[in-house]
């Protein structure tokens, strides 16, 4: 590393949004969408050969869309062939994606993308498969001078500096992942990961308001974009409408009921989750647990989500006290971020000869 100037990153792949933090100054998201013209017309239309983020699902119709994530991971199966052509391109997208946000890190920098080197730490669903974990290494090769990865909730625990006695709830469109935090590096014993998050939620939405208005034509990333701006499970506050067509014009719908509905079905997983993981907790020290669940994640900012998940948990568990991180869509990527700047030089000098070193 002599003569060239470390940047040290934070990054969360996930499943909706991908986002990094740089201790350059650097700090950023992208939707995690990849696009490739699907021809000639489209590549002259958009003047390149890749778009990302925003931009892609803008000119979906133009584009062939990848979403290189699913369930906060990899979207590949653990029976599906690493030669196979939907695994190469799954690794594609992703790495593109990567790349792209390195891309904002580097070219930031003064230094110059030439005189820099960039170190990473990728945060994982607590759960991760084997497989997965060796993919993340595969796709972060030649884009990373050097990487490990950990578990999300993990990360955002350490950029909290919340390290025992702190139970993180990362709430993403693709998992929640559910940690105990005790004063040593999590267990899989520690973490539990349940698929019902806010995919999950977008799902029950679309169908419930399909259900109610059959003559209304709507799509699930219609349904998903306007929960995401108006999420609620609180039974304050006035109505909540969205307008749809029916028979190409735009009508107000009431989804009030519908939209509470959704948000709350995630409800029962996560407060069964933190009764599992408090219940096979030291019988000492669980009341600290319960008095200190910490929401992270975009699925956080849900209005009303902390109050329900507290009032499960005094009917299954007595007692429980919920926060929400100040930063939910950074929290992860900050605390990667943190963790990366404290580990030593040497550290990262013996990964170079271990296996999670990924090498260029």
């Amino acid at each position: 590393m002599v003569g060239k100037r470390v940047i040290n990153v934070g990054i969360d792949l996930g499943t909706s949004r991908s986002v990094i933090s740089c201790d350059n100054g650097v700090r950023t998201y992208l939707a995690s969408i990849v696009g490739y013209p699907k021809d000639a017309v489209s590549r002259k239309l958009l003047g390149k050969d890749i778009v990302f983020g925003d931009e892609a699902l803008k000119h979906r119709m133009s584009l062939e869309m990848h979403r290189p994530f699913d369930k906060g991971m990899l979207k590949i199966s653990q029976d599906l062939d690493e030669n196979s052509h939907e695994y190469r391109k799954a690794i594609e997208a992703a790495r593109a994606l990567l790349k792209r946000l390195i891309e904002f890190a580097v070219e930031a920098d003064p230094a110059g993308a030439a005189n820099v080197l960039v170190r990473g730490v990728l945060g994982t669903p607590a759960l991760a498969s084997r497989k997965n974990k060796k993919a993340m290494l595969e796709i972060a090769r030649g884009i990373l001078d050097d990487v490990m990865y950990v578990s999300e909730p993990f990360a955002v625990a350490y950029g909290l500096g919340l390290l025992t006695n702190a139970f993180i709830v990362d709430i993403g469109a693709g998992t929640v992942d559910l940690c105990r935090m005790h004063g040593t590096m999590p267990t899989d014993e520690d973490q539990i990961t349940t698929m019902k998050a806010g995919d999950y939620v977008d799902q029950i939405f679309y169908e419930l308001l399909s259900k109610k208005y059959t003559e209304a034509n709507f799509t699930l990333n219609m349904v998903k974009k306007f929960k995401e701006e108006n999420s609620s499970i609180s039974d304050r506050g006035d109505s909540i409408f969205i307008e749809l067509p029916v028979k190409g014009k735009p009508i107000k719908h009431d989804v009030t009921a519908e939209l509470r509905m959704a948000c709350k079905a995630i409800v029962p997983d996560i407060v069964e989750g933190i009764r599992k993981l408090i219940a096979s907790y030291d019988p000492e020290f669980q009341m600290h647990l319960k008095d200190n669940v910490i929401l992270a994640g975009g699925g956080s900012q849900i209005v009303g989500l902390k109050k329900e998940i507290e009032d499960f948990m005094i009917e299954k568990l007595g007692y429980g006290r919920v926060t929400r991180v100040e930063e939910p869509l950074y929290a992860g990527a900050n605390g990667a971020l943190m963790l990366c700047k404290d580990m030593p030089d040497e550290y990262w000098h013996e990964l170079k000869t271990g296996q999670s070193k990924v090498k260029n």
